[in-house]
């Protein structure tokens, strides 16, 4: 599995997805700039990673893989394993810039003469990164399977990823406030303390877990069955 890894970050990795990995957390330090949309950028590496510029599909990679001394089933850990970094990294350098963020906006608005913004606490940031924790293993459990099908639907699956994940979140932040009874959720997220954010963002991580175990289940048995 090392060596797998290392041929991902070293072979498979186009550079432009590490630009994008610390690049794009810096918009969080735009005023007003909605967090949760930010998430979204990680995505965007997936075409880049599978296909990429003279590497992913363009030179066989998948094909490669398959014949090396290796299980199907590591490729297919090794390239999730490798998501999964990237979104973990995104994450922490997002929280890393969070409280600079807050500060930048109190600033302008202490400058403008209003109250300080009440956006990005710790609490909302929390909240937050729980949400986008579920909707990146709701985006893998949709495109894993779908590539892994036949190794080369990647503007299909990168489609239908960034489409579910958008959808997730006009549902978790848009949407639900505006139903009714939806006050509840919102204090939830912002208004129920650290302690039960942290509780809420462990729920997530389980749920993280659980899903990627199935990811790797479903698309190992459907790389299985591709003919090279």
């Amino acid at each position: 599995m090392k060596a797998l890894l290392y041929k991902e970050f070293k072979l498979a990795m186009h550079p432009i997805c590490y630009i994008f990995v610390i690049a794009f957390p810096l918009m969080v330090l735009i005023p007003s700039y909605p967090i949760a949309i930010g998430f979204i950028y990680v995505l965007t590496c997936y075409p880049i990673l599978f296909l990429g510029a003279n590497k992913g599909q363009q030179s066989n990679d998948l094909l490669y893989s398959t014949l090396l001394p290796v299980r199907k089933k590591d490729i297919v850990m090794a390239r999730m394993l490798t998501v999964i970094i990237l979104q973990f990294a995104f994450i922490i350098l997002m929280a890393c810039l969070s409280p600079l963020a807050k500060l930048i906006q109190d600033s302008i608005a202490s400058s403008s003469g209003d109250k300080p913004t009440p956006g990005l606490t710790i609490d909302g940031f929390v909240s937050v990164v729980a949400i986008a924790l579920v909707g990146y293993a709701i985006a893998d459990l949709i495109f894993f399977p779908i590539y892994y099908k036949n190794g080369k639907s990647i503007v299909m699956s990168t489609l239908l990823t960034i489409l579910g994940f958008i959808l997730y979140l006009s549902i978790t932040t848009i949407a639900i406030p505006y139903i009714p009874g939806g006050d509840g959720y919102v204090n939830l997220l912002c208004n129920s303390g650290i302690g039960i954010q942290f509780a809420f963002l462990g729920g997530a991580l389980v749920i993280y877990l659980a899903i990627h175990i199935l990811v790797y289940i479903i698309s190992s048995k459907n790389l299985e069955l591709v003919d090279f």
